[in-house]
This record gives structure tokens, sequence and C-alpha cells, in this order.
């Protein structure tokens, strides 16, 4: 009788750490997205010379960019004068969140 009362317990442990798995991949999805979206927006001010880099809104964008893009850029060889970090960090992010949802889903076929 007992172990009827722990079976639908441990059913619904099990559903909230498939809830807390998904919701982690979710939160990593956007992440991801927001800063795709934040590397492609400072790549395309980058070409507008009238751009005010001591603005509020594109520190902010430089802060939140930089961690990604620095390193990419210091693993680059230089390509002609083209900066190719915008397009290989992007592709780095992706490939990242592709691994970690991978890992995440294994977890949830595990638990």
């Amino acid at each position: 009788m007992r172990a009827e009362r722990e079976g639908p317990r441990a059913d619904h442990c099990v559903l909230c750490y498939n809830k807390s798995v998904y919701g982690i991949i979710v939160i990593i999805d956007r992440i991801v997205t927001l800063l795709t979206y934040l590397i492609i927006i400072r790549a395309l001010l980058s070409w507008i010379p009238s751009v005010d880099y001591r603005h509020p809104l594109m520190s902010l964008l430089i802060r939140v960019t930089d961690p990604i893009l620095l390193p990419v850029r210091r693993a680059l060889p230089p390509a002609g004068g083209f900066d190719l970090s915008p397009l290989v960090a992007i592709l780095l992010l992706n490939l990242a969140n592709q691994l970690l949802h991978q890992l995440l889903v294994s977890l949830l076929a595990s638990g």
C-alpha cells in the first residue's frame, strides 16, 4: 500500500525534473538567440560611419558582445580587411547551443 502512495509522487518528481530541464533548454535557446541578434546588430552598425560608440545603448551592446567576439577575433587571422568574427561567433554559439541541447535532452531521456 505504501508503494502505491510513493509511485505517483515519484512520477511527479520525474515530471518536475523534466520540466526543469526543459525550462533550462528554453532559457539557453533564448539567450543564444538574443546574443545572435545582438552580434548581427553590432556587425550591421559597424558599417555605418556615423555611429556614436559613446552612446549608452552602443556601450551596452559592446559590453554584451565583446566577451564573445574578442576571443574569436584573437583566434582568427585577418581576412583581407573583413572582420569575420561575428559570423564565426554566431556559428560557435549555435554549435554550443546544439551540444548543450543534446546533453540536456539526453538527461531528459535518462531521467
